[in-house]
C-alpha cells in the first residue's frame, strides 16, 4: 500500500491511499459517501480487489478522514460537480488510463458526473446507492440523521475518523441538501454522455433513495447498463452483504476484462 498527498489545483491536499498489486489490471476507485473517508470502506476494498484482481485507489475527499478540511460548511449547489473536476485531476496526476469508479451515495453521483464529463480512461462505473435528483424519502433521511447527531453520540462516532472536522461536514451534507434552493438538483442531463458500461446496485429498503434513481439512470445512459436490487438491504450494500456485492460486482468486471 502506498499513502500519497495529493495537492489539488487550489493548494488544498487530500489523502490518498493506492494498492498495486496486480500488474496490466484496471484500477477500482472507491469514492466515499457524504460522511464517509478511506478508513469506513474497512476491508470491502480489499475484499474486492481479492475477487476481482484489481488495483486500488481510494481517497478522502476535502474535509473529510485525513484530508485538509473545507474552508467553510457552505457548499455550492455544484458542488458533486466540482468534485467530479477534482478526480479527474488526480487520476490525471496518478496516470491511470483503465479505471473502474465504484462510487456510494454522494460517491456514487460523482462517479456518474466524472464519466460523463471526462470519459476518457474510464472503463466502467459502479455505483451504489447513486442520487441523480433530490427525493422526499432523502431528506426525511436527513432529517432523521439531524436528530441523530443532536441526540445520539454520533458525532462522536464519526469524530473518531475525522477529528475537528465533524461539524463542519456534518453541516456541508445537511445543510445542502435541505437548503429550498437545492430541491431543483438534477443530473439527469448528463446521463446520455456515459457510454462505458454501467451497474448499479440499490438496496431495495433504502432509507435515502427509490428504486426510481435506479430505472431513470439505467434508462438514460448512453452505453450498456445492468441494475442489481437487494430485497431487505438499506442504504450502505456493501456493509450490509458484503460478500453478495463482491460477488455481484466480480461477475461484472469479468465481462469487461
Amino acid at each position: 500500500m502506498k499513502q500519497q498527498i495529493f495537492t489539488g489545483r487550489d493548494g488544498q491536499k487530500l489523502y490518498v491511499e493506492l494498492h498495486t498489486n496486480y500488474r496490466d489490471r484496471p484500477t477500482i476507485v472507491f469514492l466515499h459517501d457524504s460522511l464517509g473517508c478511506v478508513t469506513l470502506w474497512r476491508d470491502f476494498p480489499e475484499q474486492l480487489a481479492a475477487v476481482t484482481n484489481c488495483n486500488v485507489l481510494m481517497y478522502d475527499r476535502l474535509g473529510y478522514g485525513q484530508s485538509d478540511p473545507m474552508p467553510t460548511s457552505k457548499r455550492s449547489n455544484t458542488y458533486l460537480e466540482s468534485e467530479a473536476d477534482i478526480l479527474s485531476q488526480l487520476l490525471q496526476e496518478q496516470g491511470l488510463r483503465d479505471v473502474i469508479l465504484f462510487g456510494h451515495s454522494d460517491g456514487a453521483s460523482i462517479a456518474l458526473i466524472a464519466a460523463s464529463k471526462y470519459p476518457r480512461g474510464i472503463k466502467s462505473v459502479i455505483v451504489e446507492a447513486a442520487h441523480i435528483f433530490v427525493e422526499d424519502i432523502t431528506l426525511r433521511g436527513i432529517c432523521e440523521a439531524m436528530e441523530a447527531y443532536k441526540t445520539t453520540n454520533l458525532p462522536e462516532r464519526l469524530a473518531k475518523y475525522h477529528g475537528d472536522k465533524v461539524d463542519t461536514i456534518f453541516k456541508a451534507w445537511t445543510e445542502t441538501w435541505t437548503s429550498n434552493d437545492y430541491r431543483d438538483w438534477n443530473i439527469e442531463h448528463l446521463l446520455s454522455r456515459i457510454t462505458c458500461p454501467l451497474l448499479f446496485i440499490q438496496g431495495e429498503s433504502d432509507e435515502y433513495g427509490t428504486l426510481s434513481q435506479v430505472e431513470k439512470t439505467v434508462r438514460q445512459v448512453g452505453g450498456r447498463s445492468e441494475k442489481y436490487i437487494i430485497p431487505g438491504v438499506g442504504h450502505t450494500p456493501h456493509k450490509e452483504v458484503p460478500d453478495l456485492v463482491s460477488k455481484v460486482v466480480s461477475k461484472f468486471i469479468n465481462t469487461l476484462v
